[in-house]
């Protein structure tokens, strides 16, 4: 990947970096120019190589290790990064898990956990970047969400509720930071060609394609490429908006 200039001397963070899609849109963004740097919690050697691949193909990235649902992690983890290189400019809120279980049966804990990565999360790394992008008079926030908060799921109603409070989060937040040169949007990915997909019964793969008019799983490169308009000047009129990259799932 040869990186060209349209993010050059920009500042992206991605929370969920090492693996999937985080991966992809972490080694985009800086095939565009911009530095990136990659959180994650616990693998740091997957981390390290999407870092390692990055740099080989000519990019710059950084580790950025802490906690989404840890508020006070989250606030000095990305308060020293803008102390350091004097600005975030693009935020990517990809980091997510998943505690499927219908919800008959499904435990409180299962659900808060997926409340407080998926949702509040989001809460706890937009707010300690918010006030350098309203200082700088720009900004790009892009927040992934999924097609399970628009079109529900059975047995995901814990991550279906944390996903549409996503788009409703992201359209309330697009109307206060507007006026300053900042966009907030979701990008919805729907079945993807990721870890999780990789290990489903091909029964059930074969009726998720079924479902997809594409007829076939998304490439995590592809919603990298929506994340990666986003989050350039391209798209400096496009605020509050769900970019849906799920091969028409939503229109079946």
């Amino acid at each position: 990947m040869c990186c060209n200039q349209g993010l050059k001397d920009r500042i992206a963070v991605v929370t969920g970096g090492s693996r999937g899609i985080g991966r992809a849109i972490s080694r985009r963004l800086a095939g565009l120019g911009a530095r990136v740097f990659i959180n994650y919690v616990s693998n740091e050697n997957a981390a390290r190589d999407v870092v390692d691949e990055i740099i080989r193909e000519g990019g710059q990235a950084s580790l950025l290790p802490f906690d989404v649902s840890d508020r006070d992690a989250s606030a000095k983890a990305l308060k020293g990064l803008i102390k350091e290189q004097g600005a975030i400019h693009i935020l990517v809120n990809n980091a997510g898990i998943t505690r499927d279980g219908l919800l008959a049966r499904m435990k409180e804990e299962h659900w808060d956990r997926v409340m407080s990565v998926n949702l509040k999360g989001i809460y706890n790394c937009t707010q300690p970047v918010l006030m350098n992008m309203l200082k700088q008079r720009w900004g790009r926030i892009i927040n992934i969400g999924s097609v399970v908060g628009s079109m529900g799921n059975a047995g995901q109603c814990n991550y279906a509720a944390a996903k549409a409070g996503i788009e409703g989060f992201t359209r309330a937040l697009a109307r206060e930071v507007a006026p300053r040169g900042i966009t907030a949007n979701v990008v919805a990915p729907g079945f993807i060609e990721t870890d999780m997909t990789a290990v489903l019964p091909e029964k059930v793969k074969d009726q998720l394609l079924g479902q997809i008019p594409s007829g076939r799983l998304g490439r995590p490169e592809e919603v990298a490429d929506a994340v990666a308009f986003l989050a350039s000047e391209h798209a400096s009129y496009i605020t509050g908006h769900v970019l849906h990259v799920n091969g028409g799932l939503l229109c079946s």
